[in-house]
């Protein structure tokens, strides 16, 4: 773990942290990034299509941002991962909750963990709310996939406006999710109406050019060309980055496009 200079972009807050702290790849707050936030009760239909999007950014070089809670935040580190960012609401040397220990743990070794608080600082009620101030802010958009009308998640759509933040939702039948209901009946939000044409526009650059952000599985491809080696490691997944267009497979080799 280790202190951190203060990103510019939370340096728009009005009341930005005073310290930072972090564990994992720091170089994942020098790209664009985009906050997904939601209920930790979560339908499935919200958690699969939290996942499906986050994945689709992160394929386009964005990274996500999300407070490490069960739920929609989970989805949406397991869709990005390893491309993500999660604030923690108590120091970094506790994993909360304990559900999601083995994913927080990943994240911190391939992606990023965040926090502003000092060793043994348990969470509190007040600093869940804190937190959801540094998630927003690192980030030029808001994703809220589904939320209550007391959801905390209305309170990160605040902090958003605050910071003229564009907000958008997922669409929803009556009554599941009420909350981006009501913001988007108040105009304060829009509709992402297909996965794929969001994710398109606010992609920073294809991974075609290997430049964007860390991706474990084409930075081991790049090393290591044998195929069967390759599936060794990763198994199925190497065939679904062929399919994505990310490497090219022949003669039992494996090369970046």
């Amino acid at each position: 773990m280790s202190d951190i200079k203060i990103p510019k972009e939370l340096l728009r807050l009005k009341n930005p942290p005073k310290q930072l702290f972090a564990i994992g790849k720091k170089e994942l707050l020098e790209h664009k990034k985009i906050a997904i936030v939601g209920s930790r009760k979560a339908l499935h239909y919200s958690k699969d299509a939290t996942q499906k999007l986050s994945n689709m950014l992160s394929s386009n070089g964005v990274v996500v941002v999300s407070g490490g809670a069960i739920g929609i935040d989970a989805a949406a580190h397991t869709g990005a991962f390893p491309n993500t960012i999660a604030v923690l609401a108590n120091s970094l040397d506790i994993f909360y909750p304990k559900i999601n220990y083995k994913l927080l743990d990943n994240i911190s070794k391939q992606g990023l963990l965040l926090s502003e608080y000092q060793p043994v600082t348990y969470a509190t009620k007040y600093s869940f709310v804190l937190r959801n101030r540094l998630v927003v802010g690192l980030c030029d958009a808001l994703v809220i996939a589904q939320a209550d009308l007391n959801s905390g998640s209305l309170r990160s759509a605040q902090f958003a406006l605050e910071l003229k933040i564009p907000i958008y939702v997922l669409p929803h039948r009556l009554k599941e999710s009420e909350g981006t209901d009501m913001l988007l009946k108040d105009g304060k939000a829009e509709i992402i109406e297909n996965l794929r044409e969001f994710a398109d526009i606010f992609a920073e650059k294809s991974l075609q050019n290997h430049q964007s952000v860390y991706d474990e599985i084409l930075e081991f491809c790049a090393k290591n060309s044998d195929l069967n080696v390759c599936l060794r490691r990763f198994g199925e997944k190497i065939f679904e980055y062929e399919l994505d267009g990310k490497i090219k497979i022949a003669d039992m080799k494996v090369s970046l496009i």
